[in-house]
């Protein structure tokens, strides 16, 4: 007897994960019951809005710069700090090349030698003429050429001045104090006491000593994808959020469009600036992150329903509409604008219908 008990248990256990097989792939191949739920159309307001990323920043920022080269020997300002035009950032030492220094002492040699000739020539000829030996015209000749040569000297002697020191002596120019060309507030003031600056001038830009900005008067700056920048117009509201302040909205006006795209991050995206209206008493740091929604379009006050309650076949947009529990019917409808979420009812619908609705959008 117990040879035949091995092959019956062998037996009865194929057989047994046959059947389970068999039922796993019968209940597998069972169409899942759609979830549903019902909803109902409702007077809403649609608004089709999109948004553009961005920054907030100063309209105007300034650059504060040195007209001389050399070392900054007194920084006078920090970040955050408010100024008036014609404050005083900064002091420089002037430090020049030897070849600059050279040139101008050769200078003031030079014209201090034209300028001891010229008197002299002018003594002679002051005597010459009490003589009546010299013409009045050659004598007003030597008196020009007297006072064309101290004005050489005085100009080489200035100039060298300025090499030395900067400074223009008997004049407030002085060339080594930089100070703020704008009101404001510094937002940047990198170099520090002992660094090495180089002047503005027409072959170089220069280093710069701190920027200024008026912080009452903002703007947005960012960009819009190419597929929305021609629905959008000068003169748009624009709602911005900033990443710093989450919890506040700040009002926003579309005041510019750039007329040429720029290629970023493998997209044509158009430069966009709005003027915004902080509250009172609110302080926004200049760079801070911010998200701007334009609205596109709008509709208010009109029947409306979720998304989710729509069907399509064919071209056609139709509902089910509940007509006892758990039976439906189909009707066709028209729509009009959608936000993504919800979307407005132009015919087929009057409100108070339920409707099938997917569970998931």
């Amino acid at each position: 007897m117990r040879r035949h008990l091995l092959p019956i248990t062998l037996v009865g256990g194929v057989a047994f994960a046959f059947l389970a097989t068999l039922l796993f792939l019968v209940a597998r191949g069972r169409p899942v019951p759609e979830e549903v739920s019902l909803v109902e159309p409702a007077v809403a307001d649609i608004v089709l809005k999109t948004v553009a990323t961005g920054a907030i920043v100063p309209r105007v920022e300034v650059e504060i710069k040195s007209r001389v080269s050399g070392v900054i020997s007194k920084l006078l300002v920090e970040p955050g700090q408010t100024v008036a035009t014609g404050d005083l950032i900064a002091t420089i030492q002037i430090i020049p090349d030897s070849a600059t220094l050279n040139n101008a002492q050769a200078s003031v040699r030079t014209a201090k030698i034209e300028l001891d000739n010229a008197e002299q020539e002018l003594q002679r000829a002051e005597r010459l003429s009490a003589q009546s030996a010299l013409s009045a015209s050659e004598l007003q000749r030597a008196r020009r050429d007297h006072d064309l040569a101290k004005q050489s000297y005085s100009a080489a002697w200035a100039n060298l001045q300025i090499v030395k020191e900067g400074a223009t002596r008997g004049t407030n120019n002085v060339s080594t104090e930089v100070r703020s060309t704008v009101s404001g507030m510094v937002l940047m003031a990198d170099v520090e006491e002992g660094e090495s600056v180089t002047e503005t001038n027409n072959f170089s830009a220069g280093t710069t000593i701190a920027s200024v900005a008026d912080m009452r008067d903002l703007v947005f700056e960012g960009h819009l994808d190419e597929s929305e920048v021609g629905r959008i117009r000068e003169g748009m509201p624009l709602d911005i959020t900033v990443g710093a302040i989450p919890d506040r909205r700040i009002h926003g006006t579309l005041e510019y469009i750039s007329p040429k795209g720029e290629l970023i991050d493998g997209a044509v995206q158009f430069e966009i600036r709005a003027a915004i209206t902080p509250e009172p008493g609110l302080f926004i740091r200049a760079g801070s992150s911010a998200n701007a929604d334009i609205v596109l379009d709008r509709r208010d006050g009109v029947l409306a329903v979720d998304e989710r309650a729509l069907r399509f076949d064919e071209g056609q947009i139709f509902v089910e509409i509940e007509i006892a529990p758990g039976q439906f019917e189909r009707r066709e409808i028209e729509v009009g604008l959608s936000d993504g979420l919800k979307i407005e009812i132009l015919g087929g619908l009057s409100g108070g219908e339920r409707l099938k609705a997917s569970a998931s959008g």
